[in-house]
């Protein structure tokens, strides 16, 4: 009977520990609540990443849609497929970093930090010094 119980525990603990986790495709919304994109949020050689993958209520063609004032590699690349956070480090229950998140309506990159408020909710925030603005996404079922 212990053991039977034991093996239950270790298996729900490890089933909540594998669904705790920032990786997966989220959804954005705008400040009235309204749905704006999908995003990746991925891992990489220890670093999280985050790319667009589609936007939502634009009245431009997906593919149309550039990061015009952006620098360097991403420079009038599509804003779909564009990888607009960079290399973000774990820091406990956080992800966080310098300069690590693109906004591509301004091409400037930004100081951010990333964590779960539950399995469904995840915060980003992102930096201009003292200055923050703080967004939440909605994971996508």
């Amino acid at each position: 009977m212990n053991n039977a119980l034991l093996i239950l525990m270790l298996s729900f603990f490890s089933f909540v520990s594998h669904t705790q986790t920032v990786e997966g495709i989220w959804q954005t919304f705008s400040e009235s609540g309204e749905l704006q994109s999908d995003v990746k949020l991925y891992v990489k050689n220890g670093k999280l990443y985050g790319k667009m993958l589609k936007f939502y209520n634009s009245k431009a063609n997906q593919n149309d849609k550039k990061c015009l004032k952006c620098k360097g590699e991403r420079k009038n690349q599509p804003l779909v497929g564009l990888t607009f956070m960079n290399g973000l480090s774990k820091s406990g229950d956080e992800w966080e970093g310098d300069e690590v998140l693109l906004d591509p309506e301004n091409g400037k990159e930004y100081d951010g930090k990333i964590w779960l408020i539950n399995e469904n909710k995840l915060a980003m925030r992102g930096y201009l010094g003292w200055l923050y603005e703080t967004q939440y996404w909605k994971r996508k079922q």
